[in-house]
C-alpha cells in the first residue's frame, strides 16, 4: 500500500468546497482509505493506492490535474510514502 499526499496551498473555506466538487465525480468504490484535513493555509488530501507504481501512475495522470482544475483546486504539491500500517473504523464524517 502506498499513501498519495496531496497539498493545497490557499484559502481553506475556497479549498474545501472545490475538494467536495472534485469527490462528487469520484465513485466511492474507487475509494479505499481517503482523509481531507483542514490547515490554516489550506488543505491536505491523504489518499491510499495499492503501490507506488499505481500511486505513480495516478498522480501524474494528466485525467486527473483536469479534474482538479476543473474542480476548482490548484495545482498541489504531491509526495508519496509507503504505509507500513494502517487502522481505520467504519465510520465517516459525511
Amino acid at each position: 500500500m502506498h499513501l498519495g499526499i496531496y497539498e493545497f496551498s490557499g484559502n481553506p473555506d475556497e479549498l474545501v468546497p472545490a475538494y467536495d466538487r472534485l469527490m462528487t465525480a469520484i465513485p466511492q468504490g474507487n475509494v479505499s482509505w481517503h482523509l481531507c484535513a483542514i490547515r490554516e493555509d489550506g488543505i491536505t488530501i491523504y489518499d491510499t493506492c495499492p503501490s507506488q507504481a499505481v500511486f505513480e501512475s495516478f498522480s501524474t495522470n494528466p485525467g486527473f490535474h483536469e479534474a482538479i482544475a476543473n474542480a476548482g483546486l490548484p495545482k498541489p504539491k504531491i509526495t508519496g510514502l509507503a504505509v507500513h500500517a494502517a487502522r481505520a473504523s467504519q465510520t465517516s464524517t459525511e
